[in-house]
């Protein structure tokens, strides 16, 4: 979360390097307060949807077999590429090209209308193939019903990309919240009826279907034939961000393909929700910045002053929640999997410890190709991302020899091939120096160093009769006072700046007040955020 008058970035308090910025204009400071805002807006929007989908989650996982959601898992390897398609890279694309004419954008839209129809055709032509490639012929009819979704996410994406140029992220984080209700509940409502895996099919597709119902309602757009010699530039650009993500995400499921491949439903099963598990903090946490920080770092894109502070303030915030709880999560999880899901997901322990110290690396990582993509390096993001679409398969399939904890060590051996080149060109290209980027870690990085001895150490004193519940409660007080206690120890000032930054956010209703009685997400002064 950024809030720089509330959390200073690492040339200011504490900080080794001294503060060479130039004075910051008040139209700098009212894009914070606004950023702020819709931090706010979307974590209250997105949690509170989290708690009904969470709490689905832990009913479902005991309706439904591992086996289960492995056949799902199987199916969102085709999906989740064929979606990245279908977009285009079109909502970056609208985003980030500031002057994009209202025929261009007319004519982008056709291209993702288009793109998503042609999407679901696709799905319907690979269902067989892919269903012999995992020996499950029960796979076709999933992929054909998933697919729908594509028609959907086609109509969608221009109007989705013009709501998030015009920040309007409150509502857009009302629609996600609808959306994870809806489909937690439909989910839960179908394994309760004895749906199985197809619980977790409609209940997706659902969500997916509502959601885009609700956006194209209320930002309508008219379509134009596409002309090439009207749209070719901005058809480059998103090529450029279609490939670098299409690269991710394809190498990103990888490893499930490699799992179920080599290893069987039931073992995708279990990776499969220790990767969900290990990437909480990623999706919930990091997410709410990723999804809305783009507008603002393309509004400063020639502004390098500006676009170090963003980095190195989002960069501190989200290593002080980050942190604690991947690294956390890993050192608890032997006493948290089997009481929260039960015995028979005590296969995926080793997997989760592993993939968590991965999400904690890719937590702070994320932000580095949204901000090459908002200064127009897409093209050198899309290099990197090829390189990793050859690293990262061949290191799943090396570590599949070792099962799923070895398909696990392939991330945390591998990825950092991906991220060093990252940041070189980040740090090059907005004149961020490492000490400076290394001083916005030091808060939530000693934190978490302190805190693993301590668990270790308590786990060591309690006694092997005690039962999971006091054992899990007991190690999670003590990691989080030993965090907690090292950040005011070492770094008291940061801490009180990040508790006063929760409290403005969370402390009170009208901490969610418009300014102005204006709903455009940024909030009043004071004594809101």
């Amino acid at each position: 979360m950024h809030k720089p008058e509330l959390m200073p970035t690492s040339a200011t308090v504490d900080s080794p390097v001294p503060n060479t910025e130039p004075p910051q204009t008040p139209v700098a400071a009212s894009r914070r307060h606004s950023l702020a805002g819709h931090l706010a807006w979307r974590a209250v929007a997105d949690w509170s949807g989290q708690i009904v989908s969470w709490a689905s989650l832990l009913i479902v996982v005991r309706l439904l077999s591992p086996a289960d959601f492995g056949l799902v898992a199987m199916c969102a390897v085709l999906f989740s590429n064929l979606k990245l398609i279908g977009e285009f890279g079109i909502p970056t694309t609208v985003i980030t090209l500031r002057n994009l004419t209202e025929e261009e954008i007319s004519q982008l839209n056709s291209v993702g209308a288009l793109f998503g129809l042609g999407t679901f055709l696709v799905a319907c032509a690979a269902a067989w193939p892919l269903a012999l490639f995992f020996r499950t012929p029960r796979l076709v009819p999933v992929i054909i019903v998933t697919a729908l979704a594509l028609i959907a996410l086609g109509l969608r994406c221009v109007p989705d990309g013009l709501l998030s140029k015009d920040r309007q992220f409150n509502s857009l984080s009302l629609y996600n919240a609808i959306r994870d209700i809806v489909g937690a509940l439909v989910t839960v409502l179908l394994a309760w009826l004895g749906f199985g895996y197809w619980a977790l099919v409609v209940g997706n597709v659902f969500s997916v279907v509502a959601r885009s119902a609700i956006i194209l309602s209320v930002r309508r757009q008219r379509f134009a034939w596409p002309r090439m010699s009207t749209i070719k530039k901005p058809l480059l650009f998103s090529g450029h961000v279609l490939v670098a993500v299409y690269a991710w995400s394809t190498y990103s499921v990888l490893d499930n393909v490699t799992a179920g491949r080599v290893l069987g439903p039931a073992a995708l099963g279990l990776y499969g929700m220790a990767w969900t598990l290990a990437n909480v903090p990623l999706e919930k946490v990091v997410s709410l910045v990723t999804q809305i920080i783009p507008s603002y770092l393309a509004a400063v894109q020639n502004d390098t002053a500006a676009l170090r502070r963003y980095l190195s303030s989002l960069t501190e915030a989200i290593s002080l929640l980050t942190f604690p709880a991947t690294i956390g999560l890993a050192l608890v999880a032997r006493e948290a999997v089997p009481l929260v899901l039960g015995h028979k997901w005590q296969g995926m322990i080793v997997p989760l410890q592993v993939l968590c110290v991965y999400a904690a690396f890719r937590s702070i990582v994320a932000l580095l190709p949204k901000l090459l993509t908002a200064i127009g390096s897409a093209r050198f993001t899309m290099r990197i991302e090829l390189a990793g679409l050859v690293l990262m398969p061949t290191a799943f399939f090396i570590g599949s020899h070792w099962g799923i904890a070895g398909i696990a060590y392939g991330w945390v051996a591998a990825y950092p091939f991906i991220a060093l080149p990252l940041y070189w060109k980040v740090f090059k290209s907005i004149g961020m120096r490492r000490k400076e980027y290394l001083a916005a870690l030091r808060p939530g990085l000693d934190g978490a160093l302190v805190m693993v001895p301590a668990i270790l150490l308590v786990k060591s004193l309690l006694p092997g009769t005690m039962s999971l519940l006091p054992r899990l409660a007991i190690e999670i007080l003590v990691g989080a006072a030993a965090h907690i206690g090292t950040l005011f120890l070492m770094h008291r000032e940061r801490a009180l700046v990040f508790v006063q930054l929760l409290k403005k956010i969370f402390g009170n209703g009208r901490s969610l007040k418009p300014a102005g009685g204006q709903n455009n997400g940024r909030l009043a002064a004071d004594p809101s955020r």
